[in-house]
């Protein structure tokens, strides 16, 4: 079975463009429902991984939320923004296998910023408490700690 990679992602363009990635992902969504089955939209030819489960969209704007199995789809969302002639910020995890980031695609640049694995040790989990510590703070939620380290990370990209 595989582990489930939680993904969110918000696409940018022009109101025209803007609507046509959205009907594709209305298309996927209702697909999934009648097949029961990951979803790729109808333009990609490769067939072998990045299927899009769970699709769901907000009511703002052309965002959506869904699931890939074990990892992030990056390279599916780049086509598709190469496709559509769309922007996207991508954010992604998959904690079990210490997958935690955030991927910006504008203006034919790709930028992505994870956590590492030495990122992930840097806090401890105690059982007997189920709180989590990292720099002598106490967190009820291992999230709050991964922002931390990422919003770090991109300071420190966007400062280099």
């Amino acid at each position: 079975m595989a582990n489930w990679c939680s993904n969110s992602v918000a696409f940018e363009g022009n109101d025209t463009a803007l609507e046509q990635v959205r009907l594709e992902f209305i298309k996927m969504q209702l697909r999934e429902n009648k097949e029961s089955g990951g979803q790729l939209p109808e333009f990609i030819s490769d067939k072998n991984k990045g299927y899009f489960f769970d699709v769901s969209l907000e009511n703002v704007g052309c965002n959506f939320n869904y699931q890939t199995r074990w990892s992030p789809n990056t390279e599916i969302l780049l086509l598709i923004a190469e496709y559509y002639k769309v922007d996207f910020i991508y954010h992604y995890e998959e904690i079990g296998n210490q997958i935690y980031g955030v991927t910006v695609y504008s203006n034919n640049e790709l930028k992505e910023i994870c956590l590492e694995e030495e990122d992930f040790e840097q806090y401890d989990y105690h059982e007997e408490t189920d709180t989590y510590f990292f720099e002598e703070e106490k967190y009820k939620s291992d999230y709050e700690i991964l922002e931390i380290l990422l919003k770090r990370k991109i300071e420190n990209y966007e400062n280099h």
